[in-house]
């Protein structure tokens, strides 16, 4: 049994596999409340639902990309489970996590994608920062970046990545929509040479900041 806010299915916004068509499982409870989150409905609503029937919404769109998202889907215990039953079926599977929590029940055929919170989110002092040890190279890292500070953060982490076992792809360094200037954090990547992917969300791009189920 899980407790899900949402099931829908539209087009990835965000990471490497933006664009691609995919089924979102977004699972209520959020143990972090950074300053610029967009899915604060996400917090409490939601409806239990048996495994079973979870799977039986994701079948319905016929779709192979499944990511599961939240909220903090960590958070409830029986996410793991959902996540290996999908990968049994052959469902291609995502994983988004806040980077506070521990990732390593995570099947290793799940692609997980570490959301590295930096200080203008206030929960900066949240971070597992042991998860970059616990990271296979099909993982992902992203980092918002609100600000120039929130930019040298990243850049730290860097530095850490760069020690962690492993290659991973190369780290998503995402604005926050409505706060950073996209322009401006492509001059800082460029300026820097850094050997990050730059991603703008898709999602809102196409269907707007306050859309829910897309």
């Amino acid at each position: 049994m899980l407790k899900v806010n949402e099931i829908f299915y539209s087009i990835q916004g965000e990471s490497s596999y933006a664009g691609r068509p995919c089924v979102f499982v977004r699972l209520t409870g959020c143990n972090l409340r950074c300053s610029y989150c967009d899915t604060r409905y996400a917090y409490e609503e939601g409806e239990d639902l048996e495994i079973g029937e979870i799977i039986n919404r994701i079948t319905s769109h016929r779709c192979m990309l499944v990511e599961i998202t939240g909220g903090e889907p960590l958070m409830q215990k029986d996410t793991p489970l959902l996540i290996q039953k999908l990968l049994d079926m052959g469902l291609e599977v995502l994983l988004e996590t806040n980077g506070s929590m521990d990732i390593s029940a995570i099947d290793d055929r799940c692609v997980k994608i570490l959301d590295i919170k930096c200080p203008s989110s206030g929960e900066a002092k949240k971070n597992d920062l042991e998860n970059l040890k616990r990271l296979q190279p099909k993982d992902e890292i992203k980092f918002a970046i609100g600000s120039r500070e929130d930019y040298d953060y990243a850049k730290n982490i860097l530095s850490f990545i760069n020690r962690a076992e492993g290659n991973i792809k190369p780290p998503l360094f995402s604005p926050v929509y409505g706060k950073m200037n996209p322009e401006l954090l492509a001059q800082w990547i460029l300026a820097d040479h850094l050997d990050v992917r730059m991603q703008i969300q898709l999602h809102k791009v196409i269907w707007g900041s306050e859309t829910r189920g897309v």
